[in-house]
């Protein structure tokens, strides 16, 4: 009996080194992650200010929070469970669930180029007569809705593709670092969500007569400086939309992967070089799948409507 329960106790000893062994791959895990998403990501770091634009200053860090708060459980509740249930059961679905969602992508990307080339002198013509108007607590609900929604959105494809990176590895290693890429992910966008937001009021109290004259200097810079840097922002996240929209759907179809990878390699003596044409490839192909797909949302949304 004594002999049988030493067994057990190596069996359970070997069991913990392996677990920790694999444990500690997860910080790899979440890195090698974290740069595959980092498109997406940039995206919804670029995307989230505007939706505290016009509100109460006061209540900007609130509403990040509330923001934050609901995106980190949609990840850890819905998003990581749903994803590790297809894995199990429905692994094939993982690949269309991500050209879907990149679809998407290119899709709101290709509107966000068009709207920038094309101007509507007219809108700013019309009546205001019969607009309903809202409280700034109504409006702030539908704010925090209206992000909610299109981070939902993304935070799927953050974790897809997290699952996609470790599906091969054991369950555990799985749910540590979907874990930890839910978590941290949220933290670091949200928290510069935060430091753009309150940028011009840093930059207003440095800017103060109290401090020296070069503090003053810059925190007057910080306040010219940050509506040119949102602006850019904005053009950041829209290229990476497209661009990580149609990598996520090149990678699912071969013809399109096999021809990217020999482009890349061809210019592998110049990483930077080879990152940068990858890059615009992908972001001008996210434009033209993006073109169609508007094309085709134009004719079906009457039908929807008829019906």
């Amino acid at each position: 009996m004594a002999t049988g329960l030493l067994a057990l106790l190596d069996d359970i000893a070997a069991l913990v080194k392996v677990s920790a062994a694999s444990l500690d791959d997860v910080p790899t895990q979440v890195a090698k992650t974290t740069g595959k998403v980092s498109g997406i990501v940039i995206d919804d770091t670029a995307v989230t200010p505007k939706y505290v634009v016009g509100l109460d200053p006061s209540r900007e860090l609130s509403i990040i929070f509330q923001i934050a708060k609901k995106s980190v459980i949609n990840k850890l509740l819905i998003l990581a469970p749903a994803a590790l249930l297809l894995g199990f059961f429905a692994p094939w679905a993982i690949t269309p669930i991500l050209m879907l969602g990149g679809s998407y992508l290119c899709y709101e990307g290709y509107e966000k180029v068009h709207s920038m080339f094309s101007k509507h002198p007219e809108d700013h013509d019309q009546p205001t007569e019969g607009i309903e108007t809202i409280t700034p607590e109504e409006l702030e609900k539908e704010r925090v809705g209206s992000a909610v929604r299109t981070d939902l959105i993304l935070s799927a494809e953050i974790m897809a593709i997290a699952y996609a990176t470790v599906a091969d590895k054991p369950l555990l290693n799985q749910i540590a670092v979907m874990v930890s890429v839910a978590v941290f992910i949220t933290a670091a966008v949200y928290g510069f969500v935060g430091l753009i937001v309150k940028a011009d009021d840093i930059g207003v109290h440095m800017a103060q007569d109290k401090f020296h004259p070069a503090t003053q200097k810059i925190g007057r810079g910080i306040v010219k400086s940050m509506p040119h840097f949102l602006s850019f922002l904005g053009y950041v996240g829209t290229a990476a939309m497209l661009w990580v929209g149609a990598e996520i759907i090149a990678h699912g179809l071969p013809f399109l992967h096999h021809p990217l990878e020999s482009l890349e390699h061809s210019l592998s003596g110049i990483p930077a070089l080879a990152w940068v044409v990858k890059v615009v490839v992908l972001a001008l192909g996210g434009v033209v799948l993006g073109f169609f797909i508007d094309k085709i949302v134009r004719l079906v949304r009457p039908l929807f409507k008829k019906g």
